[in-house]
C-alpha cells in the first residue's frame, strides 16, 4: 500500500504575472496534482492512515476537490468511497469522482448539510469520515507543498493563497513556520465565502448565514478553528475579490499558462493580477494555484465578452 498519494508539483516562474506586479512571481502548480488539486496531499495522508487503522471504506463531503481527492485515494488504496455533495457542485467534479469509482450522493443546498449527512452515514456504516479540511493529518499533508518550495530555493517574501475551510491555510502556515518564513501571508476569499475575513475582523469564529459565490470549493460557512488560530498568530492579511474578478483571473491564467483552474484558484490569482491590498507592496510573490478539478472548457471563464466587474 502506498504511503504517499500526492505528487511533487512544479514551481513555475510567471512572466505574465511578473509583468502585472513588477516583482518576481512563482506559481506552485497544485492544479497538476492527481485529481486536480492540492487536496490529495492532506486527504491522501488521512486516507492512508485510516486504511492502515483497519477502516475498509471512506465517506466524505465536498464541494468538489475534496471529493475527487477522496475518490482518488479510495481507488489507489482499493477501498470503496462515497462522497456527499450539495447543490451546485460542478458536473465536471462529479464526473471525476465517479471515474475513480466513488458513489456520489446528493444531500442539501450547502456543504454543512452534506457534511452532516456524510458524518451520519459514516457512523452508521462503520466507515471512516474524511473531513474535507479540518484534521491535523490533512494540515500535515498540505504542509508538504512548502517543503517542496523551500527545496527549490529561498521562499518568496509574500505567499498568496485562497481560503475556504482553511485546511490549506493551516498546512501552509505550519510549513512556513517549519522553514522559518517571516514574510507576508495573504489569504484571499470571494465576498460571498469570506468566513476567515469575518472571523479575523471579529476576533472569533463567525458562521456565515449563507454562501453566495460561484467559488463553490471555498464554500465553508465557518473556517476551521485551527486555521483561524494560526492566522491570528501569524497576522495573516485578508483580501476579498468579487466572483467576476476570480473568473476573469482564471480565464487570463488559462490564456497565459494554458492551464484551466477553477474560481477558487482564480481568486488568489486575481489578487496578483490586480495588485490588490498587501500584494502591491510585495518584493516577491508565490501563489498557490490550488486546483481545477471542477472546471471544464464550456464553463463561464471562457464566456465572451469579458465577465463584467
Amino acid at each position: 500500500m502506498p504511503e504517499i498519494l500526492h505528487e511533487v508539483t512544479p514551481l513555475w516562474r510567471s512572466l505574465p504575472l511578473e509583468r502585472a506586479l513588477g516583482v518576481p512571481v512563482q506559481l506552485k502548480m497544485e492544479a497538476l496534482q492527481p485529481g486536480g488539486s492540492f487536496k490529495i496531499r492532506g486527504i491522501g495522508r488521512l486516507c492512508v492512515n485510516a486504511v492502515a487503522q483497519g477502516y475498509g471504506s471512506l465517506v466524505s463531503s465536498s464541494g468538489g476537490n475534496a471529493g475527487v481527492a477522496t475518490a482518488y485515494a479510495g481507488w489507489r488504496l482499493g477501498v470503496p468511497a462515497t462522497v456527499y455533495v450539495f447543490a451546485g457542485v460542478p458536473e465536471a467534479a462529479l464526473a471525476r469522482m465517479r471515474e475513480y469509482g466513488a458513489e456520489v450522493v446528493h444531500a442539501g443546498a450547502g456543504w454543512q448539510e452534506a457534511h452532516e449527512a456524510a458524518s451520519a452515514a459514516a457512523a452508521e456504516r462503520g466507515a471512516y469520515y474524511v473531513h474535507p479540511f479540518d484534521h491535523p493529518d490533512i494540515w500535515a499533508g498540505h504542509s508538504t507543498l512548502v517543503d517542496e518550495m523551500a527545496a527549490s530555493g529561498p521562499l518568496a517574501e509574500t505567499i498568496v493563497l485562497a481560503v475556504g475551510g482553511g485546511g490549506l491555510l493551516a498546512g501552509v502556515l505550519d510549513g512556513l513556520q517549519r522553514h522559518g518564513h517571516t514574510g507576508r501571508v495573504v489569504a484571499v476569499e470571494t465576498h460571498g465565502t469570506a468566513s476567515l475575513h469575518a472571523a479575523l475582523a471579529a476576533g472569533k469564529l463567525v458562521r456565515l448565514e449563507r454562501i453566495a459565490s460561484i467559488a463553490k470549493t471555498l464554500g465553508a460557512a465557518q473556517v476551521a478553528e485551527g486555521a483561524f488560530q494560526r492566522a491570528q498568530r501569524r497576522g495573516v492579511q485578508s483580501v476579498l475579490v468579487s466572483d467576476a474578478q476570480a473568473l476573469a483571473a482564471a480565464r487570463q491564467f488559462a490564456l497565459d499558462h494554458r492551464v484551466l483552474v477553477e474560481p477558487a484558484a482564480g481568486a488568489a490569482l486575481a489578487a496578483v493580477y490586480e495588485r490588490l491590498g498587501p500584494v502591491a507592496q510585495a518584493s516577491s510573490v508565490a501563489v498557490i494555484v490550488c486546483g481545477g478539478a471542477g472546471i471544464a472548457l464550456r464553463d463561464e471563464i471562457f464566456a465572451y465578452p469579458p465577465v463584467p466587474a
